[in-house]
């Protein structure tokens, strides 16, 4: 786990942490829900504004990216970021979750696995397809969790959906665990990948162990353990983990306005740009984060609006050329 350089963002003295705003990258636990880390970093920040980018399933670890206070307005541009997971896949049998935590559905058949047809298939299931998503899974079905219809065996009917796998690599194959690296847009379901395969197969798999190693540009070297953040908090240094806002969508370009620009941004009013002024996004992408950050669906175009004082207001967006208005504003510091 690395933490953040004090060369790369300003220490917080705990007093000021209700005023602390940014992104937290939490390597989650096994077990443990979204919501219970989310609840748990409220209590050792505390902080009531803590949202994240995307939920884990208790069976998964690795990336689980919050952001604190104002931070929580920016979590609509994050939707499109690309996710790396390592993960096993358990040959034999399938289960009604689709991972471990589930039953089983029959016996075990113990299979010997073709390493060129498991590779046949990670190919086949690599790209642009429709993917069933699990029974067992957030998804809505009018108005409620098809979870919650699962566990009450009542009717799932779910519709597929169109994802993206951008990379499927089987790493090695023990017995019948085959150990893989996956690339893939939001909202695809890993576990379906591993419940698809053994119906292709004919003797059934379900995920067996996941981590999720990278969120677009949020790594999983960066990523900090809970019981370190809660030491962290004692000894008043919580805030050496959390990158600032100022450091935040950095792929977006960014402008900085002056303070009569800045008033009207703040109330929400359109303003031009010279083109000059426009600095490019950039990203420097960490080892094990994807090359591309997007899962490249169209995106309007964006800017970061910084005022005089080098603090993040804004984030705007064309409404015609060199004309931008504000999409969220962020509230200045108490």
């Amino acid at each position: 786990m690395r933490r953040f350089s004090s060369g790369s963002m300003p220490p917080v003295k705990d007093d000021q942490m209700t005023a602390c705003s940014g992104a937290l990258v939490i390597d989650k636990p096994r077990g443990s829900t979204s919501h219970d880390v989310v609840a748990q970093v409220r209590r050792i920040a505390g902080l009531k504004q803590v949202g994240h980018l995307g939920t884990l399933d208790p069976l998964a670890t690795g990336v689980l990216v919050l952001l604190l206070g104002r931070a929580t307005r920016l979590a609509q541009f994050y939707a499109g970021r690309r996710k790396r997971y390592s993960a096993v896949f358990r040959f034999g049998f399938a289960t009604d979750t689709y991972d471990a935590d589930g039953a089983p559905a029959g016996p075990d058949a113990s299979p010997t696995l073709d390493r060129a047809r498991i590779e046949s298939l990670a190919a086949e299931f690599t790209g642009r397809f429709a993917q069933m998503p699990p029974p067992y899974s957030a998804k809505k079905i009018h108005g409620k969790a098809a979870y919650a219809l699962a566990r009450q065996h009542k009717p799932v009917e779910l519709k597929p959906v169109e994802i993206e796998v951008y990379e499927f690599r089987v790493e090695k194959i023990e017995g019948s665990r085959v150990h893989v690296a996956v690339e893939c847009a939001s909202g695809t379901y890993i576990r379906s990948l591993a419940h698809d395969m053994g119906k292709k197969i004919g003797c059934g798999a379900h995920l067996e162990e996941i981590t999720r190693t990278a969120v677009g540009e949020f790594t999983l070297d960066q990523a900090a353990k809970l019981d370190a953040l809660a030491a962290a908090q004692k000894e008043g240094t919580l805030a050496n983990f959390i990158l600032p806002l100022e450091h935040l969508l950095r792929d977006l370009p960014r402008i900085t306005v002056p303070p009569q620009v800045e008033q009207t941004v703040r109330h929400g009013g359109k303003f031009n740009i010279v083109a000059s002024q426009v600095v490019p996004g950039r990203v420097a992408v960490a080892q094990g984060a994807p090359q591309e950050l997007d899962s490249g669906e169209w995106k309007p175009a964006r800017l970061r609006v910084f005022n005089s004082e080098e603090k993040l207001i804004a984030i705007a967006e064309a409404v015609v050329p060199r004309t931008y208005r504000p999409v969220v504003v962020l509230a200045a510091e108490p």
